[in-house]
């Protein structure tokens, strides 16, 4: 997918491109504004669910992201906080969140910023459109490369 390409999507886009990793890792859609545009994205894959990419805050069109008073406690990571993605009049309510002050052994993603799949209009990973983690707790990033089952579908409540 090229630029001329993106300018004709509607939605909010987030453009990962990773040098660690060699190819072209995600763009995300949101009203025709690209919300990031990286090659140096960090993954995380954690158990039975997909990856999960942070991007640093350079790479982010940080205007486009409002903070929020919502926290969460990951027993790996630490408290994430969330932001809001707003682009004109369209809001994503806490699609986005970091980590300030992550637990030892994640120190490389603090404040690298994470988005919902589900909550962009459109993610792609490679060129290809992602399919969200199922559940509204996880922002996994499922491709055509990745099998599941994963976290988040129907039966796997217990995991």
């Amino acid at each position: 997918m090229n630029r001329d390409q993106v300018k004709n999507l509607s939605g909010i886009i987030l453009v990962l491109l990773s040098s660690r990793i060699p190819r072209s890792i995600s763009r995300q859609f949101f009203k025709n504004v690209v919300i990031a545009d990286t090659y140096e994205a960090k993954r995380i894959l954690e158990t039975s669910s997909p990856t999960v990419y942070y991007i640093p805050p350079k790479d982010i069109k940080m205007e486009c992201l409002i903070k929020t008073m919502k926290n969460t406690f990951c027993e790996w990571k630490g408290v994430a906080f969330y932001y809001t993605v707003l682009v004109g009049d369209k809001r994503a309510e806490n699609a986005a969140w970091f980590y300030p002050e992550p637990t030892p052994g994640y120190e490389s993603i603090k404040d690298y910023v994470a988005f919902y799949p589900q909550k962009m209009d459109a993610c792609y990973v490679g060129g290809k459109l992602v399919k969200p983690q199922s559940g509204s707790l996880y922002g996994g990033w499922i491709t055509s490369e990745i099998m599941g089952p994963f976290k988040g579908e129907p039966g796997t409540e217990n995991w």
